[in-house]
């Protein structure tokens, strides 16, 4: 399924269940944002997003305390920061490498992504291959999957 498809689907199911999600992004850079509000009627359950591209804006907006932003520990507490911040019932976040260079130990294409709910807080490690512009796209799209995952369970 496309990405919009399935921010679409997400969008629905969330509006079925009454709730509302936010984002926290770092290498998809307001892309994720951009996704999640893409769908007609997305104001009904897309509250908004955060850009915490630098490290500071990650700890001092989203009280991040992960030594590593790329990290699992950091998309959690991403997610759960944003979650806190804008009063809704899911987040869903993104942190990693998009390239050109490895970062923190890290290989390019190393992505995590943090869902926040009701039930806590879970993170997700990808590896995604590709340019710059294809690892942040398909960053979006696997942090959607892993909200639409996570509403199911």
């Amino acid at each position: 399924m496309e990405a919009t498809e399935l921010a679409a689907a997400l969008h629905r199911e969330l509006l079925r269940r009454g709730a509302t999600v936010a984002c926290a992004e770092s290498l998809t850079g307001g892309g994720l944002a951009d996704l999640l509000s893409g769908t007609p009627g997305a104001s009904a359950t897309f509250v908004g997003g955060v850009v915490s591209y630098a490290t500071r804006v990650k700890r001092e907006l989203l009280g991040v305390t992960a030594p590593l932003v790329v990290s699992a520990d950091c998309a959690e507490q991403l997610a759960s920061g944003v979650r806190d911040l804008m009063r809704v019932d899911w987040a869903v976040s993104t942190t990693g490498v998009a390239g050109p260079d490895a970062q923190e130990d890290q290989p390019v294409g190393t992505v995590f992504v943090g869902v926040a709910g009701p039930d806590g807080v879970r993170a997700h490690r990808l590896s995604l291959e590709g340019d710059r512009g294809a690892i942040r796209s398909l960053a979006c799209r696997e942090a959607v999957q892993a909200l639409a995952d996570e509403l199911v369970r």
